[in-house]
């Protein structure tokens, strides 16, 4: 068997060895081993989660074969949950695999507690009623998948989910040149700009060019920032007379990241909302990321002077090594006096709620000083809630915005089609000869399901009723693989708790081949 690091090395360039880490100690619990479910547990499988349990009660038939690549011919008549299993653990040795004979619907209603042994629960295929009582038992981690024809969804259901490492693709670096503390000012003041020698002076570090004539800005200016277009414009000319040659990349880089300078005082609107949550004011059960929040609340109002604790590391720049090399060292030292101050915070309200000072760990507090100024909260909406207590508003803007009308179109009838097979026994479609009435029958069942939903007089497109009633209740693999790889990706966030993960419903549309989220 091949060693982890060289196994999952791909990966662990993405979320590292934390992240490797939590999926493996993870226990994740599938519910249908479709074609969308087992494509799902499949890209888990590979990402080298710790153990899978597969549940279904249902055998192998023809359609599956067709469909599903976990099963071949051999599998015919035997169980789908054995056979899938038996597959996915060929694919990874280190994963830990086992079968269920059993129908989700029957777990569901007669062992609600079963599930709390999972780290999450991927829940396919299951219709309306069963996403809500399924909803209500489950106590850990859950996501919803389903695919339906040419179309599908995805959801996940949680009720807080806490994002330390969210990981932007795009984020300003924390140099805090709008605000200098005073070791970086002391460092900056013995640097000469007028140095005579040419190669000293092509090797200034922008940061400190940028500290150095910020300085002197506030000082002609009040103590106030460039900010206005006009004062920006006359802030970088300042630093192009201060060019004796052309070919001064320090300078021009200044240039490039003078809006740094010009980028406001203390902390962003998120980590502001995150701060004044009520979740922040903690409690003997507030989570370790409540209390981390508490002690950056703190640190904020003090030591901090308004800022979130900085994160220590600085971009490539043209310098000289030696002065770079010190400029790296103030603002690693900046950064593990922030940690120091916040980590002592941490235990002082840890001590306060009767824990242990050390039960959160120094590399846990360090992790969330880096990231404080990115970190995340995403909060989810009941099940039950959202299909019994709609926000009418949004409904009806979906519906009629041409950008999102054909994803809630869609969304209105994988519901419906629920409604529909309540009433009728069978899918729309599923069954030759029915389809003129099946497709009548569907209308009906939408027009009614929008009634209780509080949009009287909205309407689906007759064009997405009849495609509904084609796909017959279909699962097309290639839609079920799109799916199930939408449902994994969820997953490993979820699990990592590194980036962030969707919050609403995620809506495939594969006759337009669009991919679009509903917040509702």
């Amino acid at each position: 068997m091949a060693e982890p690091k060289t196994k999952y090395d791909r990966q662990l360039r993405i979320w590292g060895e934390q992240g490797q880490a939590a999926l493996e100690k993870a226990t994740i619990c599938l519910l249908n081993c479709g074609p969308t479910g087992s494509e799902t547990l499949k890209n888990l499988v590979l990402g080298g989660v710790g153990s899978i349990t597969v549940i279904d009660g249902s055998k192998v038939e023809l359609g599956d074969l067709g469909n599903n690549f976990m099963v071949d011919e051999s599998c015919f008549g035997q169980s789908k949950a054995k056979c899938v299993c038996t597959f996915l653990q060929e694919l990874n040795d280190a994963v830990k695999a086992k079968f269920i004979e059993e129908y989700p619907e029957a777990l569901i209603g007669s062992n609600p507690s079963f599930f709390s042994q999972f780290t999450l629960v991927v829940a396919t295929q299951l219709a309306e009623d069963l996403m809500i009582k399924l909803d209500k038992i489950c106590n850990v981690l859950l996501i919803f998948a389903r695919s339906y024809g040419l179309t599908g969804f995805v959801r996940i259901s949680v009720k807080e989910h806490a994002v330390i490492e969210s990981k932007p693709d795009h984020f300003l670096d924390d140099l805090r040149l709008n605000n200098p503390w005073p070791e970086l000012k002391r460092f900056a003041e013995t640097i000469d700009l007028n140095v005579t020698d040419p190669v000293a002076h092509k090797h200034t570090p922008y940061v400190v060019i940028l500290v150095k004539v910020a300085e002197d800005w506030t000082k002609a200016h009040g103590g106030s920032l460039p900010s206005t277009r006009d004062e920006k414009k006359e802030f970088k000319e300042i630093l192009k007379a201060g060019m004796v040659a052309m070919d001064e990349d320090n300078y021009k880089e200044a240039i490039e990241a003078s809006f740094k300078v010009f980028a406001p005082r203390g902390i962003n609107s998120d980590l502001l909302r995150i701060i004044h949550d009520s979740c922040s004011e903690v409690e003997s059960n507030s989570s370790d990321f409540w209390v981390m929040v508490a002690g950056l609340k703190e640190f904020i109002a003090n030591e901090g002077g308004e800022e979130a604790p900085l994160e220590g590391s600085i971009p490539d720049m043209t310098s000289s090594t030696e002065l770079y090399v010190n400029l790296q060292k103030i603002y690693q030292a900046k950064a593990e006096a922030d940690f120091l101050a916040i980590q002592q915070r941490v235990k002082s309200i840890l001590k306060r709620m009767g824990r242990d000072p050390d039960s959160i760990s120094k590399e846990m507090i360090k992790s969330f000083c880096k990231n404080a100024r990115k970190l995340k909260i995403c909060r989810y909406r009941p099940i039950e809630d959202e299909f019994n207590k709609p926000a009418v508003t949004e409904l009806q803007k979906y519906l009629t915005d041409e950008e999102y009308s054909v994803a809630m179109g869609f969304y209105i009838l994988l519901r419906a089609v629920d409604r529909f097979a309540a009433n009728y026994n069978s899918f729309p479609g599923q069954f030759e000869g029915e389809m003129d009435e099946d497709i009548s029958r569907l209308k009906t069942t939408v027009v009614g399901l929008l009634s209780d939903l509080g949009c009287n007089g909205a309407t689906v497109t007759e064009d997405l009723v009849n495609e509904m009633c084609r796909f017959g209740a279909s699962e097309l693999h290639a839609v079920a693989a799109f799916i199930g790889g939408i449902a994994s990706q969820e997953v490993i966030k979820l699990i990592t708790k590194q980036f962030v993960p969707m919050v609403g419903t995620f809506i495939f549309n594969g006759i337009d081949q669009r991919s679009q989220l509903l917040a509702l």
